[in-house]
């Protein structure tokens, strides 16, 4: 292991924004914040909202910049990416962010029922081959409205085409509120609109080429048990190579880490 990432693991042992609890003791003992999170750690009543797959944490990060009258929080394996987004937050004195270093398959480890008002799914692998690994599938569905509040929103950003229409078909088949769908979001939302003051270095790449970015947000509900939409072995492919997902570009957010 290189001595950059020795120093990022050292740095987030010691940075009271990340949490990071090994499965082992999760498992044995129960996390010590589940459904207390709001109280103990945020010390206040605001919603808490979660990005899924944060990566670097710029997108946690920005939100929380824009929205102070809610709590965020970046959910990664990857102790190295949440680093970035980590510092920024703890250097800039941010006190509505939080970081957790987990799989997202064990949510439900460290959140209660009811616990999450929305959930931001932001460029995820579209795992056009395993629909079980697909954050956007039944599987991952009805675990997070396990864990959200009732009336609770799931978005999803993505420039995957094949993504953006399992997940249009799968919400449709399963009978969800839709709030927003659109398949250029850039084109459809106002110049205002604050889902646009966020911008990844990755959009822009598309962007650049003349691509788009898709967006949708929707109430999954409770009730009866999903079912995966019937056509969705026949949704074309994508046909490119997704870039990796670098930076955001928002300086007056996020700076860039050195």
């Amino acid at each position: 292991m290189g001595k950059n990432k020795l120093r990022k693991f050292a740095e987030l042992e010691g940075n009271p924004l990340v949490l990071q609890y090994p499965f082992g003791v999760v498992r044995q003992s129960g996390f010590p914040l589940k459904g207390r999170w709001r109280e103990e750690f945020f010390g206040n009543s605001n919603p808490i909202v979660l990005e899924l797959g944060c990566g670097k944490g710029e997108y946690t990060v920005g939100l929380a910049r824009q929205f102070p009258d809610k709590n965020f929080i970046g959910i990664d394996i990857k102790g190295a990416r949440i680093w970035s987004g980590a510092t920024a937050a703890m250097r800039d004195g941010m006190k509505n962010v939080a970081f957790v270093r987990t799989s997202i398959e064990l949510l439900e480890y460290f959140f209660a029922p009811g616990e999450v008002s929305e959930i931001w799914i932001t460029f995820p692998d579209p795992q056009m081959k395993k629909v079980n690994k697909r954050l956007t599938g039944t599987r991952f569905v009805e675990m997070y409205r396990r864990v959200l509040a009732p009336g609770g929103i799931i978005h999803l950003k993505t420039d995957s085409p094949f993504l953006f229409t399992y997940t249009s078909m799968m919400t449709g088949h399963n009978g969800m509120s839709i709030i927003e769908s659109t398949s250029d979001l850039y084109s459809t939302l106002t110049p205002d609109d604050p889902i646009l003051n966020i911008r990844t270095h990755y959009e822009q790449q598309w962007l650049d080429r003349g691509l788009t970015i898709k967006y949708l947000s929707f109430i999954p509900g409770d009730g009866k048990s999903l079912e995966e939409p019937p056509g969705a072995d026949d949704i074309a492919p994508d046909t490119y190579r997704s870039y990796s997902r670098g930076y955001i570009e928002c300086p007056q957010q996020l700076n860039k880490e050195q």
